[in-house]
């Protein structure tokens, strides 16, 4: 929308702009309000060519006072960057694209400024991700005696997916193993369950495992871990009963969880 120097604003006419003000006037009306959608066919002391250079000049003063933020922003290492300000710069450059009816041509090096501040984001997100990932390599993960649905699959996630050398020691007190990463355990420590979050999904998430199958198998053992049949899934419930018959008969805790391991990665190999 560009301010005319006497009075009103005025924008160009185009079906979506149309559409708008047409969407605008009936809100105006519903609440007994008067509203008119003119459509203005010239102005006596304005060219068309002179308003779509007042246009062009409107919208490279925001673009350039955007870029100027911008190139501030990249010029701090990504460490130092304000939380959110890249977002708000880019919510803002959507706000001009959508009034910048010409296609001015500071948007195309807002642009390439907007891909590097992105391209910095995602290697520090990269390089955080995998300084974090090798914390939890060759360690010692420690969970609760006798594991069910939630439990061995968990440790199914973690030796495919986060720590193939893993070990696994069972125990109802974290500080007997305290070098340990305690999983599924009551205690604030490790990963559990957070919100309405299983054990497996706390794990899935906090690693950001970008596999669909693996999304799947979390929606199964959400719904037989938790039974509040948020994904409707009723595959877990059949995975279940086997891991409770074999509890049944006395296995070793670990028998329990190797056996669980190899169910889970039957199901993850049946998945197309």
């Amino acid at each position: 929308m560009l301010a005319l120097r006497s009075s009103g604003h005025v924008l160009p006419n185009s079906a979506i702009n149309q559409e708008r003000m047409e969407w605008l006037a009936t809100a105006i009306r519903t609440y007994k309000g008067q509203a008119s959608v003119v459509q203005v066919q010239g102005f006596d002391d304005l060219q068309a060519e002179q308003l779509k250079r007042l246009f062009v000049e409107a919208r490279s003063r925001d673009y350039q006072k955007l870029m100027h933020e911008t190139k501030r922003l990249l010029a701090l290492p990504p460490a130092r960057r304000p939380s959110g300000r890249l977002n708000r710069i880019r919510r803002r450059f959507l706000e001009l694209m959508d009034i910048d009816f010409f296609e001015n041509p500071l948007r195309t090096r807002l642009e390439k400024l907007l891909a590097q501040a992105d391209e910095s984001e995602t290697s520090k997100s990269s390089r955080d991700k995998k300084r974090k990932s090798r914390e939890y390599l060759n360690r010692v993960w420690m969970t609760r005696p006798r594991p069910g649905i939630d439990r061995v699959s968990s440790a199914w996630l973690i030796r495919r997916f986060i720590d193939p050398k893993a070990r696994f020691v069972f125990g109802a007190e974290p500080n007997v193993h305290p070098d340990a990463i305690p999983f599924d355990m009551f205690c604030a420590e490790g990963f559990g369950h957070r919100g309405e979050d299983c054990t497996f999904e706390t794990l899935y998430k906090q690693f950001a495992i970008r596999d669909g199958k693996v999304k799947r198998i979390a929606q199964i053992i959400h719904d037989a871990d938790l039974g509040d049949e948020k994904f409707g899934r009723i595959e877990g419930q059949g995975l279940d009963r086997v891991l409770n018959g074999w509890a049944k008969q006395d296995l070793p805790d670990d028998e329990l969880l190797r056996r669980g391991e190899e169910l889970i990665e039957g199901l993850y190999e049946s998945m197309i």
